[in-house]
């Protein structure tokens, strides 16, 4: 298992996936009105419903005091690949650029778990 703080980490950001993740299956009118209009109403409550599912997952490991090397890993390359999207469909000009409001936020969790992966590897002898 990894350091104490890392908890604290996967607590915030599982909190964060799942708000996000519920926020347009609750209330999409809402949703819409922040991110812009939306064709495939489904594909946008699929994609809300996994990130609210790895949120919970995230969330149960930091109240459980388990987050494992397998749940840093879920929490880094989700955020990852969430940030990877944003990014590049902003600026492809597919997707509008409030995106990058949610890209900032998820570039921040994937280096606090490099930071938190680095110090459980700790110093090296030899």
């Amino acid at each position: 298992m990894l350091r104490s703080g890392t908890c604290a980490l996967a607590g915030g950001q599982g909190l964060y996936f799942l708000v996000t993740g519920v926020w347009p299956l609750a209330h999409m009118e809402s949703f819409l009105a922040v991110t812009g209009p939306k064709t495939d109403l489904w594909l946008v409550q699929t994609v809300g419903a996994l990130i609210a599912a790895v949120g919970t997952a995230l969330l149960l490991a930091a109240l459980s005091g388990r987050v494992t090397w397998d749940v840093a890993l879920l929490g880094a390359l989700t955020a990852a690949a969430l940030a990877a999207v944003d990014i590049t469909f902003v600026t492809r000009d597919v997707i509008p650029p409030v995106y990058l409001a949610d890209a900032v936020p998820e570039v921040v969790f994937v280096l606090w778990w490099l930071v938190g992966a680095a110090r459980a590897a700790g110093p090296r002898s030899g």
